[in-house]
């Protein structure tokens, strides 16, 4: 692939004619139009701004394969870099788009000339060039969206499971031969014993019949089956591009993340499931045959993990391609997302999102407790808006002599201080919502419009999720309300996520494209000046 199939697109004719103008009315050759360009470059750019180690790789010839190695130590000095990063932002983050214009443009050229002669001096060395692309082949991105929906979806299941008490089901964790079940009767029998020799089936199911069993094994033997179908589906076409060269290098590395966060969670979730079969571990907590809640909480957040990094790598995958559809329209989202204005609002959305997140992991913690049984009513506990001192700081939960664990212990472990945490999160998280929502509309010119869409859909998921909370709390976590109450975390967790993800900062391989899209824009004006 090269320039021209890359981006088939011209500058607005005003722009041609300013920039042809001006190269001949100077009369400008080769050599005086780059001491032009210098004499720009002086006076736009400062050097008080430190080298940006990612300018490095922005600085490169104009191939899809990025030189390995410094180039051109003789042109890229700290100095020289720094000057043009520093003036880049500058340029990007002006609101007169003229200027933007013509000075991302002589920043274009200059950049260009040190590359070509530094992309020579790379070649006279005999300098290797990286085999790794800078843009990621279009079906990673597709695959990784796809991917998202199913963890989606493995989360949703996982929520049924535990909320029918399936999880305990199968009492060995076999990754290839446990993905085929019981066939026929003599197999159906033989897993039921295995069973009935658990803590599970000893204290709490001792009347549970062949037919009942069936139905919660169902259950377990679906989530662990769907989950190996998403690694399946993932890892192999992951490694496939990986092998051919058809990812950027920092893709790449996200890729085999993902996979390795992957392999992680199959561990977790049996590390999870065996300490609810684990007699020494149930006698140690005191507990019932349950999972313990911090495993499951860890079980959950490396769910919430996968599904986040898959949906930020698609998207930062794809946006590359709607770079090149539209480059021009880009030019404006850039500059919005480069205003310093801007920062506070990003901020604002990194730590809602992180609100987000932390409330789900409280949630967890309700429900490997079970708290949801206990104060079923809003938005008072009981007779007050919050329980006793006594039941809140309970000793009971204190393992030590000293007490020195009470606080924590009581924190994490009583059901009825979870149950006040996770409530009072929950609200702290709405308001923040619903307050960064409220702050967008005062900064709404300068916001780009995709992550203003983002932001309303946020405030209208986190009151859905309030609702539900409500209602799931109020009937007693019935089975469908408490499923879509978890599915509501990870929705409006997504919607936070996309508003973080459309107010990033262009990323290496975005700079790229848009610099390319310049080129061409230059090669055209030339074409014109000579005509």
């Amino acid at each position: 692939m090269n320039n021209t199939s890359i981006l088939r697109v011209g500058i607005k004719r005003s722009l041609q004619n300013q920039i042809c103008s001006s190269f001949k009315n100077h009369g400008m050759t080769g050599s005086s139009r780059s001491v032009t360009i210098s004499h720009y470059m002086k006076r736009l750019f400062t050097s008080n701004a430190k080298v940006d180690q990612s300018m490095h790789k922005v600085l490169n010839g104009g191939s899809l394969r990025q030189p390995s190695g410094s180039l051109g130590r003789s042109f890229f000095t700290s100095k020289t870099v720094s000057n043009a990063f520093s003036g880049a932002k500058r340029a990007f983050s002006t609101s007169v788009a003229p200027r933007f214009r013509m000075s991302t443009f002589l920043l274009n050229e200059a950049v260009s000339s040190a590359a070509t002669s530094a992309a020579k001096s790379a070649s006279k060395a005999g300098k290797r060039v990286n085999p790794w692309p800078i843009n990621t082949a279009k079906p990673l991105g597709y695959l990784c969206i796809g991917c998202s929906i199913l963890v989606f979806a493995i989360v949703v299941l996982g929520g049924l499971t535990r909320l029918t008490e399936s999880g305990l089901s199968i009492t060995e964790w076999k990754p290839i031969t446990g993905a085929i079940p019981p066939l026929n009767e003599q197999q159906w029998q033989e897993e039921f014993e295995k069973y009935q020799q658990s803590p599970e089936f000893k204290e709490l199911n001792t009347q549970m019949t062949l037919k009942e069993y069936k139905f919660i094994y169902g259950m377990e033997w679906s989530h662990r089956l769907l989950g190996r179908i998403i690694g399946v589906l993932f890892v192999v076409p992951s490694l496939y591009y990986i092998a051919r060269r058809r990812v950027s290098a920092p893709t790449a590395w996200k890729l085999l993340g993902i996979c390795g966060l992957m392999g992680l969670q199959g561990f977790v979730g049996w590390w999870m499931v065996y300490s609810g079969i684990d007699k020494k571990q149930l006698e140690e907590r005191h507990s019932k045959p349950t999972v313990s809640q911090y495993r499951l909480a860890t079980h959950l957040a490396v769910a919430f993990t996968v599904y986040c990094c898959m949906i930020s790598t698609g998207f930062s995958i794809l946006r590359d391609y709607k770079i090149m559809a539209n480059p021009q329209k880009y030019e404006k989202v850039f500059r919005l997302i480069n205003s310093s204005a801007l920062k506070p609002f990003r901020r604002m959305t990194k730590g809602v999102f992180g609100m987000v997140f932390i409330t789900a992991m409280t949630g967890a913690l309700v429900a490997g407790l079970d708290a949801g049984m206990i104060y079923n009513t809003f938005p008072k506990m009981g007779d007050g808006y919050m329980p006793p001192k006594d039941e809140l700081m309970d000793p009971m939960f204190a393992r030590k002599s000293d007490k020195s664990d009470l606080w924590w212990r009581n924190i994490l472990e009583n059901p009825t201080t979870v149950q006040f945490d996770h409530r009072v999160f929950a609200i702290a998280t709405f308001c923040a919502v619903f307050g960064v929502h409220m702050y967008s509309h005062r900064i709404r010119p300068i916001i780009p419009k995709a992550a203003y869409r983002w932001m309303n859909i946020s405030v209208g998921l986190a009151t859905l999720q309030v609702a539900l909370g409500i209602c799931t709390l109020l009937w007693i976590v019935p089975t469908d309300l408490g499923a879509a109450h978890q599915a509501g975390a990870l929705a409006l967790l997504t919607g936070m996520l996309m508003t973080v993800n459309n107010l990033k900062k262009p990323s290496v391989s975005n700079v790229v494209i848009l610099r390319r899209y310049l080129e061409k824009a230059s090669k055209l004006a030339e074409k014109k000046k000579l005509k």
